[in-house]
């Protein structure tokens, strides 16, 4: 039985390494022990290395396969053979080949689909002994998450959406500290990458909201952050400056980031102005809006509009948005018009005629009423003062009369 066998094993690898490995790859697999499984992740439109290593020894045979035993790549005789390679890995696979001589055997796998994720069996052979390697290969995919602020003519909303995710992501919701479930997660793709976004309705809401995507399987979780700014008012033909700055927190170094500026009226978005990190430039889409170079370069983002007009009315949206995070600061603008002036001004100065009308009549008429209360009293008095003044001198006169 053991030379049975044996020679079952030298007539299977003698195959193998004549290239003929098809029929007898899957019962070789059930002669030799393999290792331990090792689990790689990768990203669905990325790059990924299956490793793969053995001692060094001549006439190396080498065959990758995956799980329902299509050929992946194979290696025999000094040089690559792909006659036999299933065509969805056609352009997408190669080994070191100036590596191979130092027992390296690991693929390289381009532009990975979630339909790569499996098992990957790495077999080498040499004149002297065989082994396999087996590759548990799984796939991610965590497309840049948004967050948006959306407003319609009653109802204020943030939406957080994830174009394309696998697997399903966890998402939570905060308002200022406190974990909040009220939001409502449309879902698309049945099988995946998935198209998610949770919506939350924020309506006459002053506070903070954050937004939290996680992706568990390539543990990588992204956040936003909406801020409620006052309001502001200002007139025709002024000016006005806006504050944004990126929280600290939220910053990493080396890390690319875009700051955008925008103009958000009945529904409708414009950019004003946007600043690339990476290149260190500044695109400014309207002509009156300016940054300040020096603040940029400290991560401060603030903004001044010029000449302003009636148009510029509406919500202005400060948005700072990187792979790991999204921050949105929105301020709220209202400008007034000349006859928004007038028609506040007129009815101030109407009111303060009437009583500036009032108190003089209210003063005349306390004037006129003491006058006549002040020669009332003292024709009075005089008239008092002359009769005692007759009966005290008659007094005295019958009395000398009499003596």
């Amino acid at each position: 039985m053991k030379e049975q066998a044996v020679l079952s094993f030298l007539l299977i690898f003698i195959q193998s390494l004549c290239g003929f490995q098809d029929t007898f790859f899957s019962v070789l697999f059930n002669h030799i022990s393999s290792m331990n499984d090792q689990i790689v992740i990768g990203r669905c439109n990325e790059d990924i290395i299956l490793p793969c290593s053995f001692d060094n020894e001549p006439d190396v045979v080498i065959h990758w396969k995956n799980q329902d035993n299509y050929n992946v790549h194979s290696y025999y005789k000094g040089s690559d053979h792909l006659e036999k390679q299933d065509p969805k890995f056609a352009n997408r696979t190669s080994l070191f080949h100036s590596k191979i001589q130092n027992g390296n055997a690991s693929l390289y796998f381009r532009r990975l689909s979630l339909l790569d994720e499996g098992i990957y069996v790495c077999y080498v052979g040499t004149a002297i002994r065989q082994i396999t390697r087996k590759v548990v290969l799984k796939i991610g995919a965590f497309v840049t998450p948004v967050m948006n602020y959306k407003k319609n003519n009653t109802n204020s909303f943030l939406v957080c959406s994830v174009l394309s995710v696998y697997p399903r992501p966890h998402i939570t919701w905060k308002m200022d500290t406190a974990f909040i479930s009220e939001s409502q997660t449309e879902e698309m793709g049945y099988l995946g990458p998935f198209s998610i976004s949770s919506t939350l309705n924020i309506t006459g809401s002053n506070s903070t909201y954050e937004c939290a995507i996680e992706n568990p399987l390539l543990k990588q979780t992204w956040t936003g952050r909406w801020t409620q700014e006052g309001g502001l008012c200002r007139r025709q033909s002024e000016y006005l400056s806006l504050p944004c700055q990126g929280v600290r927190n939220f910053f990493l170094p080396n890390e690319d980031f875009i700051v955008t500026w925008s103009r958000v009226k009945s529904g409708i978005s414009s950019i004003l102005g946007c600043y690339l990190s990476s290149a260190r430039i500044t695109i400014i889409d309207e002509p009156r809006f300016s940054w300040n170079r020096e603040l940029v370069n400290q991560n401060d983002f603030s903004m001044t509009l010029t000449d302003l007009s009636l148009l510029d009315s509406g919500e202005y949206l400060c948005n700072i948005s990187s792979r790991e995070y999204t921050l949105l600061t929105v301020h709220t603008l209202h400008i007034e018009s000349s006859q928004e002036i007038a028609s506040w001004k007129i009815p101030v100065l109407v009111a303060l005629s009437v009583w500036v009308l009032l108190l003089t009549l209210i003063v005349n008429f306390r004037h006129k009423w003491k006058r006549y209360l002040t020669e009332k009293y003292c024709v009075s008095t005089n008239e008092n003062t002359s009769n005692d003044g007759n009966s005290e001198v008659q007094r005295p006169l019958k009395a000398n009369n009499r003596n």
